[in-house]
Formats: structure tokens, sequence, C-alpha cells
């Protein structure tokens, strides 16, 4: 199990990890989340032993790795840039790290075919990487990543520079081969919607700190802050007045701000009267925008709306939940 206490990293006088508690268990595949600049692939950077903490420790199980070199780590790591080796071939590539490991050809040979096999890329072994595709390449990196089987695999946005069709196609499968090796993971990410499909926890990062860690399930119901909330893809966030009212009538007892999840708001045949000025048929359903009050919502119905309907809005209670504004509103 990876283990982070109370973990710091500046560069210069900018302190861009601020006291980062995290764990990683056995098998799991823990999910950094935020936007670009809150610190996640600096915490990616500093347990491979890539940047070293100004406070703070890394270990793995009872092993204190905090001066530990990188390549004594026993991680792997796998970027965006896939950076395979364009005058080798795609088994060489793969093969590259036993190679230097010293490795003897035949057991080279033998890993580089069963990982080739685990990636979908079985006669590829000769192929110029130069020859292909951005889904291919992202696979031979991952084998390569793969080969020394490290005990914790790190990936930093390896997707993002894929079209959205191949990223979804790819993310899913990468979660269900990580989950058939048992591989202890953790994935760095800016898209929410890869989060919530790989991940078996969470952890959204704010300003250098852990804001929110959690299964998906557990985040997604209770984000806790307006940052964490929006970094998953919340966007029905409202201001309560003193007296806990918004532009949905009373919501709370004092002012604040809270979120109406989307999954708990719905048309009704009577409640709060809104607008819609959005409409988007998508996979069986509607995704909606609507306007109530100079306040736009987002939510999804089954049935057929169209642009400028009058609707009705209706929620259940725990559909609201109370957020901590951000420290920059």
């Amino acid at each position: 199990m990876l283990r982070l206490e109370r973990v710091s990293v500046r560069f210069g006088q900018n302190q861009v990890l601020n006291q980062v508690d995290l764990t990683v268990a056995s098998g799991e595949v823990l999910v950094l989340l935020g936007p670009s600049g809150c610190g996640k692939s600096t915490l990616l950077r500093t347990i491979a032993g890539l940047e070293t903490p100004a406070a703070g420790q890394v270990f793995w199980e009872e092993q204190n790795l905090t001066a530990v070199a990188a390549h004594q780590r026993g991680f792997g790591m796998m970027f965006q840039d896939h950076a395979l080796f364009g005058h080798l071939s795609v088994a060489a590539n793969v093969a590259f790290g036993l190679r230097i490991a010293g490795w003897g050809v035949g057991q080279r040979q033998q890993k580089v075919a069963e990982l080739l096999e685990l990636v979908g890329l079985v006669g590829f072994e000769g192929r110029s990487v130069e020859t292909l595709s951005g889904g291919e390449a992202q696979r031979v990196a991952l084998a390569r990543s793969l080969a020394p089987d490290p005990r914790l695999l790190m990936l930093d946005e390896p997707l993002a520079s894929l079209d959205r069709a191949l990223r979804g196609r790819l993310v899913n499968d990468l979660g269900q081969l990580l989950r058939g090796l048992g591989q202890s993971a953790i994935y760095v990410t800016h898209d929410y919607g890869e989060a919530f499909a790989l991940a078996d926890r969470i952890a959204v990062m704010d300003g250098g700190r852990i804001a929110r860690c959690g299964r998906p399930v557990e985040v997604w119901a209770d984000p806790q802050t307006e940052a964490v909330a929006r970094s998953i893809g919340h966007q029905n966030i409202l201001s309560l007045d003193n007296q806990g009212h918004c532009v949905l009538g009373r919501l709370g007892g004092q002012a604040g701000l809270v979120l109406v999840r989307s999954d708990g708001l719905r048309l009704a045949p009577s409640g709060v009267g809104a607008r819609v000025v959005g409409s988007v048929f998508s996979q069986g359903r509607y995704d909606l925008q609507v306007e109530v009050g100079g306040q736009l919502l987002q939510l999804s119905a089954v049935e057929p709306v169209g642009l400028g309907d009058s609707v009705y809005l209706a929620w259940p209670d725990d559909a609201v939940v109370p957020l901590v504004a951000s420290a920059d509103g």
C-alpha cells in the first residue's frame, strides 16, 4: 500500500502541494482529478521520486521511500506523449526496460508476447511505432509500463491527446485490464468522465490539497465544496440569501451555497416554473438547460422537450447538498 503523510512541495516561493495525506490500497485504481495547476501532476511526480518534497514522507507499506531514487522504487509511469522510441519496433519498445534490467532474450520475448496479447496488439511485434495510430501507441506505452511488473503504475493524462470517442473506448479497456491484473494504479486526469469511468476512488485536488476523496458515488452525491462540485461536472450551484432562499424557493436556513444535483432535479406536473433554453438528445435522454429567474440549471428528461417550452421542476430533499464556497469565490 502507498501512503503519503503531510507531503508538501515548493517551487521557489510557490507552494504547489500543501500537506497532502493520501493512501492507495493494493489493487486499487485511484484517480487524481482537478483542473490544470491544482498540483496533481506534481503529486504524481513526487510519488515517483522525480520531485523532492519540502516536507512530509512517502511510504510503500512500512518502507520510507522519501529519499529513495526513482529507479529504485519499483513504480512504473506512463506519460501523455507515450515517449516511445521511434527508431525501435513495437516489441523492442515494450522490452526496453526489461533489457536494461538484464532479462535474457527468451524471457523478454515471452514477456513481450504476453503483454501484447494483454493489450490487444498480437502481430504488431515487428511494426515501427511511427506507423501506429494514437490508440495503438497508447497500448504499446501501457505494455511497456507494465513490463517490469511495477508494484504501482502511475498514468499522467495518458489519453489526453486522443479524440473523445477513442478515449471513451480506451478508458473502459484500461479499467478492465488494470482490475484483471490486480494492478495498483494512480491515474491523473482533468476529465471527470474518465475519472468516474475508471476510479475505485477519486481524489479531487484544489490548490495543492486533496479537497475530497472517496468512492465515485460518494463524491458525486456529496462533493462538500464548490470547487469539487465544479471539478466533477456539477453545474446547479445556487446562492442562498440570509433566509435560505434562491430562485427555486427556500432550500436552507441561512445564507450560503447549495448544489441541486442534476440527477435529482426532474420535470413534474407542478412545482417551480421554468423555461427550456437548451435541449440535446443524447443516449436515449434529453439533456436540458432551463432558466428560472435568470438562473440556468441542468437536468435530464426521457420525454421530448423543445426549446422555449414551459415546464415545472421538482426535486427530492436529498438532491439539495450544502457546499463550502471556494476560497477565491
